[in-house]
């Protein structure tokens, strides 16, 4: 008897366990608007394509610098992108959590940056060729470890990769994906590495922008250490 008493306290434990992670998870249902929004803007920064002093000599169809944003698309924000769209649209909780699982499906084994670029004067032109690179902050040109990141375009289409700024139209706006797991499915970045950095390039001209990496994204490559 006490052994079939044990067996029942451990299925009920491990099912509250259950109940408290899916709580955990599915919090931001009961966000206020204020609250999705600064989770959203938690993982955008600035920065600037080129120095701030660069001046035109001969390319006057470039521009000299280009204003840049980023935002990575992390688990949190593109749950708090889906709760201000449940709010606005007045959806219900499991269209919202369906908006979550379509974002998270075309991230895959990746993850996706929002990526906004504004010229200073020129053209006002974005070239094709301009590149994004992801890697652990401060790692030095030619060594091991940086990713190049893959623009894609029909995610605009996806309402919960949209983060959660109003759009500014002064700025050409395209989500990049970069992979978390390599081809053997390791992680392509260590435990070690505490702050991640994208760096996006634009003729001779570069800008670079950071954050610390979230736990959410460790879960996601599985370096996560338990607690």
């Amino acid at each position: 008897m006490k052994i079939l008493n044990r067996i029942v306290w451990l299925c009920a434990l491990i099912s509250l366990g259950g109940a408290e992670a899916r709580s955990q998870q599915e919090s931001y249902l009961s966000w206020t608007a204020d609250e999705a929004v600064k989770a959203g803007k938690a993982m955008r920064v600035n920065g600037t394509v080129g120095g701030h002093f660069d001046f035109r000599v001969i390319h006057t169809e470039r521009s000299y610098n280009y204003k840049l944003r980023a935002t990575w698309l992390s688990p949190e924000v593109i749950r708090a992108t889906a709760r201000l769209e449940q709010l606005r649209m007045r959806l219900s909780d499991e269209q919202t959590k369906a908006l979550v699982a379509e974002a998270e499906a075309e991230a895959k084994t990746g993850t996706v940056f929002l990526v906004e670029i504004d010229p200073r004067e020129g053209s006002g032109v974005i070239p094709l060729d301009w590149r994004a690179i992801l890697q652990p902050k401060g790692l030095k040109v030619g060594a091991p470890g940086a990713l190049t990141g893959v623009s894609t375009p029909a995610l605009k289409k996806v309402k919960a990769l949209a983060g959660v700024a109003q759009r500014d139209y002064s700025y050409d706006v395209f989500w990049v994906v970069f992979p978390l797991l390599d081809d053997k499915g390791a992680p392509v970045f260590s435990d070690s590495v505490r702050e991640i950095e994208l760096v996006v390039g634009i003729y001779n001209k570069e800008g670079r922008v950071s954050w610390p990496v979230p736990e959410s994204i460790r879960q996601r490559m599985g370096t996560s250490k338990p607690k």
